[in-house]
């Protein structure tokens, strides 16, 4: 499988545990034939609870939209077993949004250019910038939005909206609603 991008950390990958993931993986591309590729990071932690030591994480890249899943195990066949069991819920829950929904979007090419963020570093006595993240940004509706924060796991959600074109974050609040913030020039 070509789309298929294997990462390690504090793991051995070895032939048997390849094939495992490989065999595992090979069987999304029934039920998204467009995925782009695939990336699926499997690690070993020093956590206390021995059950939750190894950790496997499966990223589907499909047309204007990312499904992630992340989960944790005793060993690493059961963490990938584990994440492959949330990764078909989260492909069910995309394919029927998507078969609700049937959006149209505008071309990639029809897009306005956004400018790429400045990094800025400040300097704290207590804090630093270990990570920097680069990711598209697409033109969609503020509803898609949060179809994919949800579908990625995540708490926030930057976009383009398609609706005026301005940069903008959709965030969840605490009492269970969505907030967005755009930026003011």
């Amino acid at each position: 499988m070509d789309t298929l991008q294997i990462y390690t950390k504090n793991l051995e990958l070895n032939d048997r545990l390849r094939d495992y993931v490989e065999s595992k993986v090979s069987k999304f591309e029934r039920y998204l034939p467009k995925i782009e590729s695939m990336r699926v990071d499997l690690s070993a932690t020093h956590a206390r609870d021995s059950s939750r030591r190894m950790v496997a994480q499966v990223t589907i890249y499909v047309p204007r939209a990312i499904l992630r899943a992340e989960e944790r195990g005793g060993d690493i066949f059961a963490a990938v077993d584990s994440v492959m069991d949330k990764m078909y819920r989260r492909i069910e829950r995309y394919k029927g949004r998507m078969k609700d929904r049937r959006v149209t979007t505008p071309a990639i090419s029809e897009l306005p250019e956004v400018p790429a963020p400045e990094v800025v570093e400040v300097e704290e006595e207590f804090s630093r910038i270990v990570r920097v993240k680069e990711f598209e940004v697409h033109s969609i509706t503020p509803d898609e939005a949060i179809e994919q924060m949800e579908l990625l796991g995540h708490r926030f959600y930057i976009y383009l909206d398609g609706n005026d074109g301005q940069l903008s974050v959709i965030y969840r609040r605490e009492d269970g609603n969505y907030g967005v913030l755009k930026p003011t020039y």
